[in-house]
Parts: structure tokens; sequence; C-alpha cells
């Protein structure tokens, strides 16, 4: 009896040791997986072209300036970028009319009073635009941009280079699908539009 009494509290004691390691451990391994999982909230992986990258998320703050210049980039390309086709032209000003308030439809509203995108049509024009640089000033809000591009006017004969400067300032609106970049272009003004030359097409 005295040797089946010891060997129960052996027993016993040796049982009480395993389910404590085995609390400890799965307490460890909780504690470890939330932490990973904390630290791999602020990470993105982006498939291309079969190769995994690795992004990280960061405040809106640290992309003011990048996401304040794409979306004035963007806006230029839709509002400047033109074929000699009505569904085309409506399509991208639409877009780009998301993007701005009323100073971009007014601008829209002349050209389209005074025929110039009928002319685009009936003389089978082509206009599109390069970015050349966008100053952005994110020290006094809102945010006031210059954008500094080139325009190619291409007609069946000749292409007619075009320096374009404008000016406006970027409020902060919702995001959404027509404008993610949460940002609207008020005050927008163009500075400078003159031709530099013409290219005879060959």
């Amino acid at each position: 009896m005295k040797n089946i009494d010891t060997a129960f509290r052996y027993v016993r004691g040796f049982t009480m040791l395993v389910i404590v390691g085995c609390i400890i451990i799965c307490c460890y391994t909780l504690y470890k997986s939330f932490t990973a999982v904390t630290l791999m909230q602020d990470r993105v992986y982006i498939l291309v072209n079969g190769k995994a990258l690795e992004a990280y998320s960061s405040d809106r703050k640290d992309n003011v300036p990048v996401e304040a210049r794409d979306h004035v980039k963007t806006f230029h390309r839709f509002f400047f970028t033109l074929d000699p086709d009505d569904k085309v032209i409506k399509s991208n000003i639409t877009k780009a009319l998301y993007l701005a308030d009323d100073t971009a439809k007014r601008v829209y509203d002349d050209l389209k009073e005074n025929g110039y995108y009928s002319g685009i049509i009936s003389g089978n024009i082509s206009q599109t635009i390069s970015i050349d640089s966008i100053n952005i000033d994110t020290n006094e809000y809102p945010y006031h941009f210059k954008c500094y591009a080139k325009q190619n006017i291409i007609r069946t004969t000749s292409i007619l280079n075009r320096n374009l400067i404008t000016e406006g300032t970027l409020r902060n609106v919702s995001r959404s699908d027509n404008n993610p970049h949460g940002f609207l272009i008020e005050r927008w003004n163009t500075i400078e539009n003159k031709d530099l030359g013409v290219e005879n097409r060959k």
C-alpha cells in the first residue's frame, strides 16, 4: 500500500507538471501568434510576375506628396488625352471632372461651346500629354500645385508641340471608385499654353 501511495503521488506530481507545462507552452504559443498577426497586418504581399513583393502600410500623411502628384497627373491625362471619337472624349472628360471642381467644368464648357471637341472629331486630330513635373506644396492646406507638361496635337500631316503650365489647389475629400486618391482640384487655372513648334509627319 505504501508503494502504491508513493507511486500515486509521483504520477500525480508528474501529471500536474505536464499540465502546467502544457499551459505555459499554449500561452507562449498564443502570445507569439498574436504578435506575428499584429506584425503581418502592417504588411501586404503583392504577386507580380510570379514573384511576391512586400508592401508596407503607412499613414496617409506619409504619402500625401506621392498621392497628390498622381492625382494631378491623372486629371491632366484624362482631360488632355483626346481622340477623334465622341465616346472617348466624353469618357475621358467625365473621369477628369470627378477629380476637379467646377473650374474644370467651366473650361470644358467653354471649349465645347467654341467647337474645340467637334473640331477634333471632324479633323481626325489626336491630342496627347506628357507630364514633365508636378510641384506640390504640402506645408499649407489646401495644397497648392503647379503642373508642367507638353502637349502633342497630332494632325494628318503634322504634329504641333505645345507647352502647358497649370496651377490649382488640392482639397481632401472622401475616397471613391471615381476618386481613389481622395483629393479634389480647386481653382484650376492655365498659366501658359503656347506653341513650341510643328513637325511634319512622314
